[in-house]
């Protein structure tokens, strides 16, 4: 723990202090009786007793009396089942209709009689076609034959007579049925037969064939068995409604009891072996209390257990940033915001256990883990994830430490898999990764719980689908606990960095020098902090914009003068120096109205500390020696460096604009010049309030000479004849 950090604990116990400790503590605090609030209406317990859940084949840890007369219920799973075997005892009904059969009979009689008034075979084939029945020439041209017709008239009607009056059904009907007999229905009386002893429309056909009147024609045969077709209708018509509905009530009179258990009853003793009834008795008990959890059996001290129990879970993240993230716990916008991610995480879990699935891959952690790594630290949001998982897996209605397990491992890997987030595809990434844990998760409790496989698949669905929901609910939800924390991360930064924003462009433009100036810094900033450890990219950023306030008076600052053109010439030192200082001023003023982010607008400032504006002061002293010099109007107005990464801006200022004024940058004179810079400022005390060590400092010196370097570094002269430059060249105006 820093300085800094003790300082915002050390809060005086004096009587006088005491109000102020207890209203600064107790906001914090007070956030965390919230969520186990919170966490008791949405996941309340009965007068705080938890029932314990060992697997059938463990041994019970503690004895368990039923408190109340307890009734044990089916699952159901198991009424399904015995409700389907009952079902499948009810034979299916068919209906027989006489009306049919006389109406088949009615048909076939006129069918004969128009076919007996017709003389020719195109006459037989046009009275057959009005009743559905196409006769080919050969068919109709049989048909001419004396006595033909009669003899087919009698075989038909008699066939048709005999098996439809017995009941035929429709092609396909009765051999579908699973059942093995059938009631037949004939007015008001039933008849159980067996499936197998319903004739069938090819046993119709077959029947008939014993009544042929010409078995040895084929022309004939084929005729005959055309007739028969084109006038059957079934005479068995299945009854679904009726069928349905014995079914049914039958089905509802399964009684979902299972088992009764009388109060003061022992369910387990200790230290007994948990067998399939023992387990079921558990589970009835502990739906029991929960149900009994809102209700009016609740006894006020078994809340205040269940409270304290979620509030000393909870308190296990409070702790860890009162004692090691001061800094955090002094920020009650943070602390706020951990305490509405927890709420929503906790929310989460109740709303989709409620109105999705009970599957604990649902619960949202992975979404307060994604959140809290990108916006804090990924060490906090992995003890944030623990913690979470710990509280809502030890709940009554996840029954168990499989819904823990996998709560802990989704949560934990969110905050493994983002870290940052500067691209889309890193996102997709985390996803990938949360959903793979939960993959392995449930592979393992289904392994070891002997999981059937759809169901592992259904439980992995679940996982990936959370991890794909909550990786959508970050992009969404970002922006807003940002601004709420005042916090500023990566993808911020990337986009203050898009050279088109409208404060970058006027730069650009505007002030072309001082634009060329921030990005050589930019990239002296940006190597040093990645060396060091630091932020490299807020370092970046932040010296895109550091001398943003120049854009006011731009011509006022030799990077964006011409030769011979300095103004300044004919300004007394003291306006001069004004017009320096005053861009810090002007520039922070810019950032508001830009709205640019606390971490970006503090290197406005900073850069420069409280130095002294030496050029303008060694003017004035140089035209007057006298006391009315002010030291302080040729100073800036600080503050000093407050973070490394400013730190680092204030030294890379310097050293960027002394080795632009060498005239034979070499390695050694560039690394002297870098080795004067950073101990004229160690020596004006501007890196006192730095977090910046003496290891960090000399890393930084050979980050910045391995830069310059690269930039100040020698080119070959290209002869004058191939139209190049060479070191004696002038222009031709000059020649």
């Amino acid at each position: 723990m820093n300085p800094a950090d003790r300082r915002s604990l050390q809060l005086d116990l004096e009587p006088s202090k005491l109000p102020r400790a207890v209203a600064y503590h107790g906001a914090r605090w007070g956030l965390l009786l919230g969520l186990a609030l919170l966490t008791y209406v949405l996941f309340p317990v009965a007068g705080g007793f938890d029932v314990p859940l060992p697997a059938v084949g463990e041994v019970a840890p503690t004895e368990v009396i039923a408190p109340f007369d307890l009734i044990v219920r089916k699952s159901s799973t198991e009424l399904e089942r015995e409700r389907a075997t009952l079902a499948a005892t009810v034979p299916p009904v068919y209906d027989y209709q006489a009306a049919i059969r006389d109406s088949v009979l009615a048909r076939t009689d006129a069918l004969f009689a128009a076919l007996d008034s017709a003389r020719t075979p195109d006459a037989l084939t046009a009275a057959a076609q009005g009743f559905g029945i196409r006769l080919n020439s050969d068919e109709s041209q049989y048909l001419t034959a004396p006595n033909r017709l009669a003899r087919f008239r009698s075989a038909v009607r008699t066939t048709l007579r005999r098996e439809l009056s017995r009941g035929v059904p429709a092609t396909g009907t009765v051999e579908s049925e699973q059942h093995t007999t059938i009631v037949v229905r004939r007015g008001d009386s039933e008849r159980v037969i067996a499936r197998d002893s319903i004739r069938s429309y090819q046993g119709f056909l077959e029947s008939g064939a014993q009544q042929h009147p010409d078995p040895n024609s084929t022309v004939g045969n084929g005729l005959y068995v055309k007739l028969l077709a084109g006038l059957f209708q079934p005479t068995l018509a299945p009854n679904v409604a009726l069928t349905n509905q014995l079914r049914a009530d039958l089905q509802a009179s399964v009684d979902s009891v299972k088992d009764r258990v009388r109060a003061n009853e022992r369910i387990v003793d200790a230290n007994e072996l948990v067998t399939p009834q023992i387990r079921d008795r558990l589970l009835a008990l502990r739906g029991e209390q929960l149900q009994r959890g809102g209700g009016a059996e609740r006894s006020f001290l078994g809340i205040v257990a269940q409270v304290l129990t979620n509030a000393l879970i909870l308190a296990a993240f409070w702790l860890l940033l009162m004692l090691y993230r001061a800094h955090t716990y002094a920020n009650l916008r943070h602390m706020s915001v951990f305490a509405v991610l927890f709420a929503i995480a906790i929310a989460g879990a109740w709303f989709n256990r409620g109105l999705i699935s009970e599957a604990p891959e649902l619960i949202p952690i992975p979404f307060a883990a994604m959140l809290i790594t990108v916006l804090f630290s990924g060490r906090v949001a992995i003890v944030a994830a623990l913690v979470l998982a710990i509280l809502i897996g030890t709940q009554a209605v996840y029954e168990g430490a499989d819904a823990l397990f996998v709560a802990f491992v989704g949560g934990v890997s969110a905050a493994l898999g983002v870290r940052v987030i500067r691209r889309r595809t890193q996102l997709l990434v985390s996803v990938a990764v949360v959903a793979g844990a939960y993959l392995l998760a449930d592979v393992v409790v289904g392994l070891r719980s002997g999981v059937a496989v759809a169901d592992i698949g259904l439980n992995v669905f679940a996982g990936g689908m959370n991890a794909l929901v909550s990786g959508a609910l970050v992009l969404i939800g970002l922006p807003i606990f940002e601004s709420m924390a005042k916090v500023t991360t990566d993808l911020t930064l990337l986009e203050l960095s898009d050279p088109s924003r409208p404060l970058l462009r006027r730069l650009a433009t505007e002030a072309p020098g001082t634009y060329a100036h921030s990005i050589a810094m930019a990239n002296l900033c940006e190597a040093a902090c990645n060396a060091i450890g630091a932020d490299g990219l807020l370092a970046r950023v932040g010296c895109y914009y550091h001398d943003v306030g120049k854009l006011k008076k731009p011509q006022f600052f030799v990077e964006n003068q011409l030769p011979g053109s300095n103004p300044h010439d004919k300004l007394k030192p003291d306006v001069s120096a004004a017009i320096i200082r005053n861009h810090v001023r002007e520039g922070l003023a810019l950032a508001d109205d830009h709205k640019l982010p606390n971490a970006v607008k503090s290197f406005i400032p900073e850069h420069h500390g409280t130095m002294e504006i030496s050029y303008f002061l060694d003017r004035a002293r140089a035209r007057n020696s006298g006391p009315e010099i002010k030291p302080e109007e040729y100073r800036y107005p600080g503050p000093r460096p407050q973070s490394v990464e400013t730190a680092v801006t204030m030294l890379a200022d310097g050293v960027e604009a002394a080795v632009r004024v060498l005239d034979d940058p070499t390695p050694e004179k560039v690394s002297e010049a870098i080795d004067h810079i950073v101990q004229r400022r160690i020596q004006a005390g501007q890196l006192d309030d730095a977090p910046i060590t003496l290891s960090q400092l000399n890393r930084t010196k050979q980050e910045f000479a391995r830069v310059l370097g690269g930039v100040y570094h020698n080119r070959i002269d290209y002869p004058s004849s191939v139209g190049g430059i060479s070191a004696d060249w002038q222009p031709a105006s000059t020649a």
